[in-house]
């Protein structure tokens, strides 16, 4: 599991970096506790770009909008996917002209297996 979080880490940065020149400010959704979301929040930073981290879309402060015509999300590896689904929603709901999904870096296929002690819970038609 542990190799799963490098490679997760590892792609992530890869991607802010191709992203981050071409964009005014990056919101990364994670944990200020998660050493990859703030490294992610760094990398960006290296590139001359605004970047904040942030817990979820309560976090977004508005002034961190102003003359912002580009703006990148990116999230640490352990986000749940609901969080930058939320960030999405609350940008198109503000009625932003165009939101691109920029899938630059290899794509991420990790799977973690069940627990064999839970093993026995799942359903006959998922085995």
């Amino acid at each position: 599991a542990k190799k799963d979080i490098c490679y997760a880490t590892t792609n992530r940065q890869t991607a802010v970096k191709e992203l981050a020149p071409w964009c005014d400010l990056i919101l990364v959704i994670g944990s200020r506790n998660s050493s990859n979301s703030r490294r992610l929040a760094e990398v960006a930073e290296s590139y001359k770009t605004q970047a904040h981290l942030i817990d979820d879309v309560g976090g977004i402060q508005q002034q961190w909008l102003a003359g912002v015509r580009t703006l990148g999300i990116t999230a640490g590896a352990s986000a749940p996917e609901h969080l930058v689904t939320e960030v999405v929603a609350f940008f198109r709901k503000m009625g932003t002209d165009r939101i691109e999904e920029w899938i630059s870096a290899e794509e991420e296929k990790v799977r973690f297996g069940l627990p064999t002690e839970l093993k026995h819970l799942r359903s006959p038609s998922s085995r």
